[in-house]
């Protein structure tokens, strides 16, 4: 009887641990996205210097504040406002190019701006060591 428990137990733990990692993923994924969201409402409002100021530690150390709002408004400005933004994936990841190893979730927008009816905007937020996300990547192509 105690050997058959034992087997039960097992295959209970077993069969319910990939959903908890799942379910943590999703939840890890979803934070990530909140963070992102805030940030890129900061970006379309122009308010350059302040996306830059709740940006992660990885972004701010690869990029001085003065060129990040020059940069980026050299960029934005030809586009024009955006007129609409809609999910295209997230992938949660540990390692990235160029990046160090850390918690990530890169998320894709397809993004039509005044100007630009087609474009693809990556955002990627990076789990701080305080255990928030901010973003550490910004892209449009």
């Amino acid at each position: 009887m105690k050997t058959i428990l034992t087997l039960v137990a097992a295959v209970l733990l077993t069969s319910t641990a990939p959903s908890f990692a799942a379910d943590q993923q999703a939840e890890l994924i979803k934070q990530a996205q909140t963070a992102a969201t805030a940030w890129m409402s900061l970006t379309d409002a122009g308010k350059y210097g302040e996306s830059w100021e709740r940006a992660g530690t990885f972004f701010k150390t690869g990029i001085a504040k003065n060129t990040w709002e020059t940069g980026i408004r050299s960029l934005r400005a030809p586009l024009g406002p955006v007129k609409a933004r809609e999910l295209k994936s997230k992938e949660y990841a540990t390692t990235l190019p160029g990046a160090p190893d850390g918690e990530y979730v890169v998320i894709q927008y397809e993004t039509q701006f005044e100007n630009k009816k087609s474009a693809v905007e990556t955002i990627t937020p990076m789990r701080e060591k305080d255990g928030s996300w901010k973003v550490s990547g910004y892209f449009i192509r």
